[in-house]
């Protein structure tokens, strides 16, 4: 973590800064940390030359702005995102999916789409795979950062499940051992196995809020 980033928790503007940030992530869905932090520092009349906080205490924050404002509503969508996610895994099984994400940090908004990596010696694989099933979808591309600083662009097929979106980046086989930083953290992303991501999918409402266990009445 850089010198800035590490500082940047530590006075009450940067703190300002970090709840700003989440409210403008989660309210308006500005999903580019980056863009959020520029739009608080604006309203907030902050200076251009202020610390920025670090993508990671931003993703803490609209974690718990989404249970303390978004309650029921943000769980219930999270929970649909996840099991959204098992569900397509393993329609994609052939392709060794894994689970990355918000879906997986809890970091959501409404704007949220699924986020799924799968692998293949060719990425028109799972083009024709779509297709051989009828299922309607877009082709598009993303761009992944990697440790060594190399940038590589990844052909990307965006489908929808019901009222939930599913991207699925497609890689070649060699990069299952080849992890993309998070845009959140700047650390290898987390890819969950299907196995993972049930267990993700079954974390209840109330863990996701924190809420203690109701007792049972008498």
């Amino acid at each position: 973590m850089s010198r800035r980033g590490a500082n940047a928790g530590g006075s009450e503007d940067s703190r300002e800064l970090v709840a700003e940030c989440a409210r403008i992530v989660c309210e308006e869905d500005v999903l580019d940390y980056r863009a959020a932090k520029f739009k608080a520092m604006q309203r907030l009349g902050l200076s251009p030359r202020s610390a920025l906080p670090d993508n990671a205490s931003i993703q803490a924050a609209v974690i718990e702005y989404q249970r303390i404002f978004g309650g029921e509503d943000y769980a219930n969508r999270l929970i649909a995102l996840r099991r959204a996610a098992v569900s397509a895994m393993k329609l994609l099984h052939e392709f060794s999916p894994r689970l990355v994400g918000a879906a997986v940090s809890g970091a959501i908004t409404a704007a949220h789409r699924v986020q799924i990596h799968g692998f293949a010696d060719r990425p028109e694989s799972l083009d024709l795979f779509l297709e051989a099933r009828g299922i309607p979808f877009e082709q598009d591309e993303r761009d992944y950062r990697y440790p060594d600083g190399r940038e590589d662009p990844v052909p990307l097929a965006r489908f929808e499940a019901g009222e939930l979106g599913i991207d699925v980046a497609m890689f070649g086989l060699d990069d299952l051992r080849r992890t993309p930083l998070s845009p959140s953290d700047g650390l290898p992303m987390k890819r969950l196995k299907l196995a993972e991501a049930e267990a993700l999918a079954a974390i209840s409402l109330d863990q996701i809020l924190g809420n203690p266990q109701v007792k049972e009445k008498d």
